[in-house]
């Protein structure tokens, strides 16, 4: 008995498999993924960051030399060994960090199994939602800007997988197509941002938060710590005076006290009681700002010294510092009241005065000896100061390049170097006050910054971060001392880019210029885009007669935005003109007929090649002998069984360069 075998399975049978990606597209979607883990390099650890690269290059080598996919046997475990690392690293897989390091991973190894178009379909897709990971890290202009730039290499690919030849045209063609389709899709991605419901708190602000600080002061200050601070050019917050900004003398941003030395390093530990106002007298009137402080995941608040009360969610410690309750891990606004001139503290506690004058023992002789001198020689509160300053006046120098120092660090600064920076300045002269019986204590912050004066804002950067004292004086309070503006005055009236330049053009004056002034471009984008927040968005349609917007509201107005673009859509694609003129094959020919008919020789749609050649050679015999290469390459190309890439190449150049003369009027 014949068995009859089912027609959809005879189908199955006969399909032919699917043919495996050619070296241009394989590269094409390696290039793809390199430019993916680029976007993570500035978080990932590099060691690891490194092999996978190494991997990536690797099996773009093997797949070169000899197509296939890697063994299962050598896939598993270099999973198990991703899924180790990523553990050992971060003690777990979820969270930003570890998460996104996680699908870096993934990504590489899934190049590692890539074989057909549909594998590369899928690795793309995983591509764009690593790539999307990388904005929970910076959302910078620029790195968003670069973000979108590997998103069109991405759809590149995409594109570059329909079945077709890619020679170096194909590639551009697929480049411009991907240009497109990145514009067309512009109009819903605003659509999305502006009207998609938000959450109150990210998705990403719980769980695996990472704790190390992306940059900003540490609470704690040794010699040398602030050297990558001060050659940082990032912006770290920015300010909008309600009047006139400071002088530039009093643009001191005070973010952390620092009251324990234990000989090499000073540390704010504890001592965090509440402020009160009694504490403070004012002298003038307060100044009244806004700051937008970029991220920092830590807790401090920079003010201009010092703040009077302050901004809800944030407490105001008695040594005048503001704290939030959570990290700072996205930017954040808030005002200030603070007095420039002012006595701080007339009264100090017992407690207060014992810690601002406690030195540990075994630590800097000599600096000791020299303020027992001081005090020998009849020095007391202000000339104790005044003897200090001008020693720092005479014989110090200001460089970021200060060598390195030894156990009894203040010794080795104070008659040893005798170079250094606001750190090394800060630190000697505290010690040298507290070892003469003046209480003392070590500040820092934010010195300075550039007025940019389209913004009307004060923009200050990391490499304006700053290191003075405060000595306390009887009847006077707490006043500020900066010891560096002794040694370096320009620091501190011309800002830290006058002291703190290095060789090169990317320390030149005229580059500093610019990169100040396209700060007001990172301005708008981080006031229009990074803090377009639930709060904003509910005022959205106060235009519209709504005043608190909630996700209905929101979702009706995107169904309508949504409605509107469809519709835009559809009358743009029915318009006059517009009908499809088929492939590059279809709009060659076209356009060679165009030609023809500019020159007299006009073609109805439904004429074939044949008989235009006949009517071109009837009108012109040259002409005829021109065409007709054009004719039967296009024939063949088009009503033929068989592909030649190479043929096709050659009639798509020669209709570019057709030309026909113009028929005379």
């Amino acid at each position: 008995m014949t068995q009859r075998r089912l027609p959809g399975l005879a189908r199955s049978s006969a399909r032919k498999p699917a043919p495996p990606l050619d070296a241009e597209r394989f590269g094409l979607l390696a290039a793809a993924i390199a430019a993916t883990l680029a976007m993570h390099l500035g978080h990932a650890p590099w060691p690891l960051m490194a092999a996978l690269y190494a991997v990536l290059a690797g099996r773009v080598v093997t797949r070169l030399r000899r197509p296939g996919k890697i063994p299962a046997w050598l896939r598993l475990p270099a999973a198990l060994a991703l899924l180790v690392a990523v553990v050992a690293l971060y003690g777990n897989v979820f969270g930003r960090q570890p998460g996104s390091v996680l699908g870096c991973g993934l990504l590489v190894l899934k190049l590692l199994e890539t074989e057909h178009a549909r594998d590369a379909k899928v690795a793309l897709g995983f591509c764009a939602f690593v790539l999307m990971s990388a904005l929970l890290f910076g959302q910078s202009l620029a790195f968003t800007a670069l973000v979108c730039v590997v998103m069109v290499l991405l759809l590149t690919a995409l594109v570059a997988l329909q079945p077709a030849p890619l020679p170096g045209a194909r590639l551009r063609s697929a480049i411009a197509t991907a240009a497109r389709l990145a514009g067309l899709g512009l109009p819903l991605a605003l659509a999305a941002f502006l009207l998609v419901p938000r959450l109150s708190a990210p998705l990403w602000g719980a769980p695996g938060q990472d704790q190390t600080a992306r940059t900003g002061l540490s609470e704690t200050m040794s010699p040398g710590m602030l050297t990558e601070l001060l050659t940082d050019d990032s912006p770290a917050l920015r300010v909008v005076f309600d009047g006139a900004p400071p002088a530039p003398a009093l643009r001191y941003f005070r973010t952390l006290v620092m009251w324990d030395f234990d000989g090499t390093t000073w540390a704010r530990s504890g001592f965090l009681g509440a402020s009160r106002d009694e504490d403070v007298r004012i002298d003038g009137s307060p100044v009244s700002y806004e700051i937008t402080l970029e991220p920092t995941d830590r807790g401090w608040l920079p003010a201009l010294d010092v703040p009077l009360a302050a901004p809800e969610g944030a407490r105001l410690t008695g040594d005048r510092v503001l704290i939030m309750r959570r990290p700072i891990t996205q930017p954040m606004q808030y005002r200030v009241r603070s007095a420039t001139a002012y006595v701080l503290e007339s009264e100090l506690e017992p407690q207060a005065r014992r810690r601002a004058l406690a030195l540990p023992d075994g630590f800097n002789p000599r600096a000791r000896a020299l303020a027992r001198q001081w005090l020998g020689e009849g020095r007391r509160d202000e000339t104790l100061v005044r003897a200090a300053l001008d020693l720092f006046h005479r014989e110090f120098t200001y460089s970021l390049s200060a060598p390195e120092l030894g156990r009894n660090s203040v010794d080795d600064f104070l008659f040893g170097t005798k170079t250094g920076f606001c750190e090394h300045y800060a630190s000697a002269f505290v010690f040298l006050m507290r070892a003469a019986g003046l209480p003392a204590r070590v500040v820092t912050g934010y010195q300075g910054g550039w007025w940019n004066a389209s913004g009307g804002y004060l923009l200050v950067r990391q490499s304006d971060a700053h290191a003075w004292a405060e000595v306390w004086i009887e009847g006077k309070g707490w006043r500020r001392i900066d010891p560096t503006a002794a040694v370096s005055p320009e620091r501190v009236e011309l800002g830290a880019a006058a002291v703190n330049a290095g060789d090169g053009w990317a320390q030149s004056e005229w580059m500093r210029a610019l990169r100040n002034r396209v700060d007001l471009v990172n301005r708008l984008w981080t006031q229009g885009v990074i803090r377009f927040d639930r709060l904003r968005q509910s005022g959205l349609l106060t235009s519209f007669g709504v005043s608190d917007a909630n996700p209905g509201d929101l979702m009706l107005a995107l169904s309508a935005v949504l409605a509107a673009l469809l519709l835009a859509a559809t009358v743009w694609a029915i318009r006059p003109g517009s009908v499809s003129h088929g492939d590059a094959m279809d709009r060659a020919w076209a356009r060679i007929r165009s030609r023809l008919a500019r020159g007299g020789i006009e073609s109805p749609a439904s004429e074939g090649p044949l008989d235009l050649l006949r009517r071109a050679r009837a009108a012109s015999a040259p002409l005829g002998d021109r065409l007709e290469p054009l004719a039967k390459d296009y024939i063949a190309l088009r009503y033929g069984t068989e592909t030649d890439t190479e043929r096709r190449r050659r009639f798509l150049h020669a209709a570019r360069r057709f030309r026909v003369p113009r028929r005379p009027n």
